[in-house]
């Protein structure tokens, strides 16, 4: 009977054994060589901060042997002319700003001395790449929380692609500047210092750049995405001709045409100033700040700001559903207002979304600096 026994529980090990042997790959083998491998494409990025609790550290990725690196665009330490670099070996460098495009939310920088690098991302190769799909497992890498320093690695987060859908559509979804399809991830991915991270898949494949901190009005949650590196966008551009000319871009051809020094910025279209009042005086510049996200300084009493119930140390993220990132750019969008005209401002409070009802008036006879 014992002898029996024994025979059973060797034949059941045996085929445990077997059962294991032949199991698939599954989402927990280690990722630690990939991750090694990408983090020496990544950098660190420190520049202007601190104002107004805004994190003054970010995350960008390597995308040429000389130093050429790609982050996001709507980030208030590039609003500066000296960025610190640290990269995966532990040197500093410093670098500026080359270009912008606002309607991928990104810029790329490009470090000032001489340097090679003999790891990074060839964006044209990984955008050949089919996209991402709905359950597929991804990593996160980004220096959030400014764990890292120097040498020290960019934190790592397993997470999978919960959908892909449109980032503001009907989701009440502020400050965002890249409206397109986005990878939703399910990891909290999206922390201060995270923005100018990346996706990748467990391959090591570069899939999307990690987006900034960003709230849903709707349901008061913090929403954690990757712009796709494969996205397109319409931009127009002034001809030699005067004339404005609509086209398409991607990253991909953004970064090349940066690289090539053959860039021409997409087109600003000047408003004519319809003269109205709104009576919002804004923040100064503060010194070192190329620009400054609009906050509020005063409503003055009685005037439109303080009817619609602005506070001091609001910050305005739109204006009639266009984003108005600083003060240049509300100033801007503010002047194709005429005086009787309602709008509608989204602003946050705190670590609230308002919205509010703006009336605009014709210019008091004593002028209010706004």
């Amino acid at each position: 009977m014992i002898r029996n026994t024994v025979c059973r529980w060797k034949i059941l090990l045996a085929v445990c054994v077997l059962l294991v042997g032949f199991a698939p790959v599954s989402a927990q083998d280690s990722v630690t060589a990939v991750g090694v491998e990408v983090n020496k494409k990544m950098v660190k990025l420190f520049g202007i901060g601190g104002f107004k609790g805004l994190p003054s550290y970010g995350s960008g990725i390597l995308l040429s042997d000389e130093g050429h690196i790609l982050t996001v665009n709507n980030h208030i330490i590039l609003n500066t002319s000296g960025i610190l670099v640290h990269a995966y070996d532990g040197k500093q460098f410093q670098a500026k700003v080359l270009a912008r495009e606002p309607a991928l939310d990104v810029a790329i920088l490009k470090i000032d001395e001489k340097a090679h690098f003999t790891h990074f991302f060839n964006l044209e190769k990984e955008t050949a790449r089919p996209m991402a799909e709905n359950g597929d497992w991804v990593l996160a890498y980004s220096n959030q929380f400014r764990i890292a320093l120097r040498e020290e690695p960019m934190s790592v987060q397993r997470s999978v692609i919960a959908t892909v859908a449109d980032l503001r559509g009907r989701r009440g979804v502020f400050d965002a500047p890249f409206t397109g399809d986005v990878y939703f991830l399910d990891a909290i991915a999206c922390n201060p210092g995270a923005a100018g991270g990346i996706v990748t898949n467990r391959k090591g494949h570069l899939l999307g750049i990690l987006g900034r901190e960003l709230k849903d009005q709707r349901t008061d949650t913090w929403i954690n995405y990757a712009v796709p590196i494969q996205a397109v966008v319409e931009v127009k551009r002034e001809n030699k001709e005067g004339k404005f000319i609509t086209s398409k871009e991607t990253m991909a051809s953004f970064a090349k045409a940066v690289i090539e020094g053959k860039h021409i910025p997409s087109t600003i279209v000047k408003r004519e100033d319809k003269g109205a009042y709104h009576g919002i005086v804004l923040v100064l510049n503060p010194a070192g700040l190329v620009s400054t996200p609009p906050y509020v300084e005063e409503a003055p009493a009685g005037s439109p700001a303080a009817r619609a119930g602005l506070q001091p140390d609001d910050l305005i993220l739109y204006v009639e559903g266009e984003s108005v990132p600083t003060i240049k750019a509300f100033r801007e969008t503010m002047k194709q207002y005429a005086p009787g005209v309602e709008v509608t401002i989204q602003l946050q409070r705190g670590n609230k979304l308002e919205t509010v009802k703006l009336k605009l008036t014709s210019q008091p006879k004593v002028p209010v600096s706004n």
